[in-house]
């Protein structure tokens, strides 16, 4: 069936890899944000299934991104992917309830958790 992906990220580079990812894997990208105001506008009206969530980024990190849409729709489900190896993101990602914060390089990770999702559906 699919899951609907609204795939955020500043570097165009890892929203093609992360695209070209779950395209493979029968998913549909709904949207593709560049920073976190443009995620919060997207997801108000595209809707999606799970939002994959960059951490830093210019306009607004992800996590405040996160904070706000799950303020507007607490079931909205957000995978956080990032770099950065600093605990204080993941305990912070995991207080708002994400289903997963793991590194934007594992490519089998993010489509592991997706696929998960499509399953449980």
């Amino acid at each position: 069936m699919g899951v609907r992906v609204l795939v955020v990220d500043d570097s165009g580079f890892m929203r093609k890899r992360i695209v070209e990812e779950l395209r493979a894997k029968g998913h549909s990208i709904v949207g593709e944000a560049k920073g976190g105001n443009e995620a919060v506008e997207m997801y108000r009206t595209l809707k999606p299934d799970v939002v994959t969530m960059d951490i830093t980024m210019r306009d607004k990190d992800g996590i405040t991104a996160a904070r706000e849409i799950l303020g507007e729709h607490p079931q909205a489900r957000i995978l956080f992917l990032t770099i950065l190896k600093d605990d204080k993101y993941k305990e912070e990602a995991e207080k708002l309830g994400a289903i997963g914060f793991i590194n934007k390089t594992d490519h089998l990770s993010i489509s592991k958790i997706i696929d998960e999702l499509d399953q449980r559906r």
